[in-house]
């Protein structure tokens, strides 16, 4: 997936929502281009009550330098054709980079959309792809490390989401990969601590398309520091028709809500995309 996400939910929704809170007076900054190095909300297992803010991008703890890695395939480096159908075993139990963080720091990440292009345009054509019927914010299944810059002494917490294969909407938008979306049945299993790797494998599939939908949006989303309700608009229909308010309406007017958008983000690193 091409690594953008966002997050309007209003914080005591969010907490309501998934039943956790924010301490110590974190305030979520409201964010529709997430990318590589900015802040998203996480439910981790070892704080299951509590919503924190983690640095998008994983960096494992023995890094040297931080790598912002966005994306952790569930196969690995098997399934290399992306095969929708395929049912072999996940290599991410042996990859140096997330088999620690795959049993046993695994979290919810929240949001209440994701972005994603066809393969090839990537987001030059992006799409919103968002819950329907005014379900509100969901849940991506995510891992996560602490990462000590060697020379400051700086504590960072990262993250990265994990994918598997393409299911019917995203096979739709003509990409290949697609976040593992957790069911409000499974988010509480994929943060428990002492999960089995074979059910922790049983929850790494493509999320179910029904009850989802997605429409394209500006390429203007595809510059990192670009932000603003308006890059959610509709650029053109949605992908399956049906008569729900897209997520953009149900933003724009929505009640007594107020957007503080920050305009600028500064990443350094190095940024990777694992498809």
């Amino acid at each position: 997936m091409c690594g953008r996400a966002t997050i309007i939910t209003h914080q005591e929704e969010l907490e309501k929502r998934f039943n956790a809170v924010f301490k110590n007076n974190v305030q979520l900054p409201e964010n529709v281009n997430i990318s590589a190095g900015d802040k998203i909300p996480v439910i981790t297992s070892e704080a299951p009550g509590e919503i924190q803010l983690f640095t998008y991008g994983f960096t494992p703890h023995w890094a040297h330098k931080q790598t912002y890695m966005l994306n952790a395939r569930c196969e690995g480096s098997l399934n290399i054709d992306n095969d929708i159908n395929y049912k072999g075993p996940l290599g991410i139990y042996n990859k140096p980079m997330f088999r620690q963080a795959i049993k046993s720091q695994r979290c919810l990440i929240l949001v209440d959309a994701f972005i994603e292009g066809p393969k090839q345009e990537k987001l030059n054509k992006p799409y919103l792809v968002y819950p329907n019927r005014d379900r509100g914010p969901f849940a991506i299944a995510g891992i996560y490390d602490t990462w000590q810059h060697p020379l400051t002494g700086e504590i960072h917490h990262t993250v990265a989401m994990v994918t598997t294969t393409a299911n019917r909407l995203i096979s739709r938008i003509g990409h290949h990969r697609s976040p593992v979306v957790l069911s409000k049945e499974d988010e509480q299993r994929w943060i428990q601590p002492d999960l089995s790797t074979t059910e922790i494998s049983k929850l790494m599939k493509p999320f179910e398309s029904k009850g989802f939908n997605a429409y394209p949006i500006s390429q203007k989303i595809k510059k990192p520091d670009a932000n603003g309700l308006e890059l959610l608009k509709p650029t053109g229909e949605k992908l399956f028709k049906d008569y729900d308010r897209c997520l953009y309406e149900r933003l724009k007017y929505a009640e007594d809500h107020s957007f503080t958008i920050r305009e600028e983000r500064l990443v350094e690193g190095d940024q990777f995309i694992l498809f």
